[in-house]
């Protein structure tokens, strides 16, 4: 059990067996009246968020979240198969947990992958991906100073917005969270 006066963003909660991320709270003193919580959660398995409030020191269980670092393998269209890298074990993702993901993921790559008892929860990536242009237009020398950008797919599939300067064959850093070019590796 947890207290909700002792909440931090990224705790991971119980409440009427589902299960929630705290993503904000706020501890509020109003000046009649008892103290309270309010809170935004996230349900992990469907994706929603809802706002909630507690008593200030009510107690709620607190979700045992299990973190474990698997091996993409490949995808055959309705599943994602991982390996446990530590017990060579292979796990079935659906399409669903994955979701956009899989724009920057590639073979071999070692995630994370959270757990809540045997029900998979989510895949975490880094950061930050290095993925290789597989198709763009030529970029013109000299167009570097208006800033303008271009479309480019990269090796997975996904498409991205880069400067005028970057060819077919570049390897390119993408950051995950927003899915922008960032830089050429």
């Amino acid at each position: 059990m947890i207290s909700t006066n002792d909440f931090k963003t990224g705790v991971t909660i119980e409440i009427d067996g589902e299960l929630y991320q705290v993503v904000d709270f706020q501890h509020v003193k109003p000046g009649k009246g008892a103290a309270f919580v309010r809170s935004k959660l996230k349900n992990l398995l469907t994706g929603s968020t809802v706002e909630k409030t507690f008593r200030a020191g009510e107690k709620v269980s607190k979700a045992h979240v299990e973190r474990k670092q698997m091996q993409y393998l490949y995808n055959d269209g309705d599943f994602y198969h991982f390996m446990d890298t530590s017990t060579y074990e292979q796990l079935q993702i659906t399409r669903d947990i994955i979701g956009d993901k899989s724009n920057y993921m590639k073979d071999n790559m070692l995630l994370d992958v959270a757990m809540h008892g045997a029900t998979i929860i989510d895949v975490e990536l880094p950061n930050f991906v290095e993925l290789e242009v597989v198709e763009t237009e030529p970029g013109i020398k000299g167009d570097t100073a208006t800033g303008a950008t271009k479309s480019a797919t990269l090796a997975t599939g996904a498409t991205v917005q880069v400067p005028l300067f970057i060819n077919i064959g570049d390897v390119l850093r993408i950051d995950t969270r927003t899915g922008d070019y960032m830089t050429r590796a």
